[in-house]
């Protein structure tokens, strides 16, 4: 008995110690980091490897901070910086910062300059959105996405650096009861919006 209860905690740390290096190390043999995956507006988004993978920091050519390459947050700013003509005031924060649970649904979120919408809100997200994801045991930064596509049952993203082995378009079932929308997922906590 005792034999195989270290076997068990062999096996156990063993697995968690993969875990953590498929974080940091690109696992996806199929995948270059840096790749071009797919665009939307002609905005590319790029293979990173594992989530927490980065090299360095992608810089506007006026001196804007998008984030750090082929991170999420870099996706979306680079987005709304070169599609929607959108800097944030704050430049800075990891995914989940985005989203700011104090700001009541509809009102401006002033760190991101942008109109702030919770999952479950009166407004039905739109094309051009910033889906906001929480924090999860894989990936402790959050997540967001740029929604692509809206109809009366569905929301659609496009999204980088998910996991070494993600799509880059994911769509999610959407649901309007007590006039309110909700996505049908746990993890997305709301949405951003430019007027």
């Amino acid at each position: 008995m005792k034999r195989k209860l270290i076997i068990i905690i062999i096996l156990l740390g063993f697995c968690i110690g993969m875990l953590k290096v498929s974080q940091h190390v690109n696992i996806n043999p199929f995948r270059t980091v840096g790749e071009k995956l797919d665009s939307f507006h002609t905005i590319s988004v790029y293979y990173n490897g594992a989530v927490n993978h980065v090299e360095k920091r992608n810089v506007s050519k006026d001196g804007y901070n998008l984030g750090l390459e082929f991170q999420c947050v870099e996706f979306v700013k680079r987005y709304y910086y070169e599609h929607l003509n959108h800097k944030m005031p704050d430049s800075y924060g990891h995914a989940k910062d985005f989203f700011n649970p104090t700001i009541k649904d509809g009102k401006r979120n002033t760190q991101r300059n942008l109109l702030q919408y919770k999952n479950g809100s009166i407004s039905k997200p739109k094309t051009n959105d910033i889906l906001v994801f929480q924090s999860s045991w894989y990936n402790s930064f959050g997540h967001v996405a740029i929604v692509t596509k809206v109809t009366e049952n569905s929301v659609s993203i496009i999204q980088q650096n998910a996991g070494p082995f993600s799509k880059t378009r994911v769509s999610f079932d959407l649901i309007y009861e007590n006039n309110r929308w909700k996505i049908q997922d746990e993890k997305i906590v709301g949405w951003l919006r430019k007027e």
